[in-house]
């Protein structure tokens, strides 16, 4: 009977475990259960423990964003951010504080993000008459990168990504529908196929990351491109416009840089780039996207149209700024949906998976947000490099934003910085010219140099966990490798601009 017992409270246990977090890998898991002990003792018995358990939480928080593959930041990270609320490293005031301020980006993430939604058959038209009727591989990875750079600076980074997923991914599964045996896209093909297959994988490898980095080149531009974006914006006290022109000494330089590189790397073959469609692939495509085109129907074509209408009310709402950006993406959604048909709640939902689950995290931000400012974790780093000769701030600012951005994710970084300078204004430590400057030097330093690995750019990570990257072989190290060429001269174009150019 005892034994009994045992065995059920040790099965019980063990599927406590097992719960907990999910299929995270067990050393992950017990580091987190590791910092989840270890902070409320150095916070309560450590002498200046509030100060030290503050920065280990905020390292804490960075790991847990570092290690996104192994489980998505919103659970490790909210348990470290309510424990801190609990012991008192900061309060739900200050938290709601933060949010408030914030609100704008909340709009963003819940109301654009789903409008661009019901924009994807637009977007899947364009990319996918691109890709079979362009011939030349370079002049199809430039148009790939510099549309995805225009898509980005007015719509969503992440939908522009999706969309782009939805394309090569369909491509991939009609090919493999035609060359496998039984017609089933999963069998394997036939031996001989295998070299066309790789070479295909390659070709599409190449171009999803160029479209990636065309993300980052346009998303970088304007105050709808990213959402730390919209959050400089509104404490910076820029507009649509403003914004624009305040980035373009930065953004339009590494933009020309972005696109040379994406010609140098197809031209020289170099970096995992280069890989020709190969021509059997091709004609498989022409074929299919002539089907689909045969079977579009007037209503489909009236649906494009009305697509294009929104879009083009889009760009005109926010370059006149006629209410906040979260409001022009609520109108979106309200044109789109009443003129395309789309009128039952069932069909509104899917809109609004895709960033939720990031705007739940964005709060968990702002907790520890709420942490850093409580506890004035970053006002000795701030002091430092603000104690610095004045033309060198930027740069410097530039530069370790960059890096914690490479590292971590660019919205967080970008929120504590932006509240540090903000509150050295405030207090008169710098300028407004200064002010200025350091703004540009933060949104440039968060979204720049951060292309350099899947964690810094949330389209990246989002390419990374897709369904697609298995199928093409892009893994974590492979895109690391294909953003290193990138990295270099467009993090460094945008150094010089931001040191010698503001």
């Amino acid at each position: 009977m005892a034994e009994s017992i045992n065995s059920t409270k040790a099965l019980s246990v063990s599927s406590i475990w097992e719960n907990f977090l999910g299929e995270s890998p067990d050393w992950y898991k017990k580091a987190i259960i590791t910092f989840l002990i270890v902070n409320p003792v150095v916070f309560f018995f450590i002498p200046n423990g509030e100060y030290l358990a503050g920065w280990m939480l905020v390292l804490e928080f960075i790991f847990t964003l570092a290690m996104a593959l192994k489980c998505y930041p919103l659970q490790p990270g909210g348990l470290l951010a309510l424990e801190a609320i609990a012991i008192g490293m900061s309060s739900p005031e200050a938290i709601e504080h933060e949010l408030v301020l914030a609100f704008p980006v909340i709009l963003l993430l819940i109301f654009m993000v789903a409008g661009i939604y019901f924009m994807k058959e637009l977007l899947l038209f364009t990319f996918t008459k691109i890709l079979v009727n362009v011939r030349s591989k370079v002049l199809l990875s430039v148009l790939f990168s510099f549309v995805a750079a225009v898509l980005s600076a007015f719509l969503d980074a992440l939908t522009v990504t999706a969309v782009i997923i939805s394309v090569a991914g369909g491509f991939y599964t009609v090919y493999r529908r035609v060359v496998s045996e039984t017609g089933d896209p999963n069998d394997d093909i036939p031996e001989s196929l295998k070299p066309e297959l790789e070479k295909f994988r390659e070709f599409l490898r190449s171009l999803m990351m160029h479209a990636a980095v065309g993300t980052a080149l346009g998303g970088v531009t304007t105050t709808v491109g990213e959402p730390q974006n919209l959050l400089i914006s509104k404490v910076m006290g820029w507009e649509f416009v403003e914004f624009f022109l305040r980035m373009a000494p930065v953004t339009m330089p590494v933009l020309v840089v972005g696109l040379i590189t994406c010609i140098l790397l197809e031209l020289f073959k170099k970096f995992g780039y280069g890989a020709q469609i190969p021509e059997r692939v091709l004609d498989i495509l022409i074929k299919y996207d002539n089907e689909q085109s045969q079977k579009r129907t007037g209503r489909d074509n009236a649906r494009l149209i009305m697509q294009a209408v929104a879009a083009l009310f889009l760009v005109l709402a926010l370059g006149f700024h006629v209410a906040e950006v979260g409001l022009v993406g609520l109108a979106v959604i309200v044109i789109q949906t009443a003129l395309n048909g789309v009128v039952e709640e069932h069909q509104l939902g899917p809109a609004f998976e895709e960033a939720l689950p990031f705007t739940a995290l964005l709060t968990v931000f702002f907790a520890i947000v709420a942490v850093i400012h409580d506890q004035h974790l970053f006002s000795p780093v701030i002091g430092w490099v603000l104690s610095l000769e004045e033309s060198i701030q930027p740069g410097m600012f530039y530069i370790a934003n960059g890096v914690l951005s490479a590292i971590s994710d660019n919205v967080f970084v970008a929120t504590v910085y932006i509240g540090e300078v903000k509150n050295a204004f405030d207090a008169g430590t710098i300028s407004r010219d200064q002010f200025d400057a350091l703004g540009v030097a933060i949104n440039t330093g968060t979204n720049i140099p951060s292309v350099a690995t899947p964690n810094g750019q949330a389209a990246f990570l989002f390419l990374l966990t897709s369904s697609l990257a298995p199928l093409i072989n892009l893994s974590y190290g492979r895109m690391v490798i294909m953003a290193v060429p990138y990295t270099i001269t467009m993090g460094i174009t945008g150094w010089l601009a931001v040191q010698y150019i503001l």
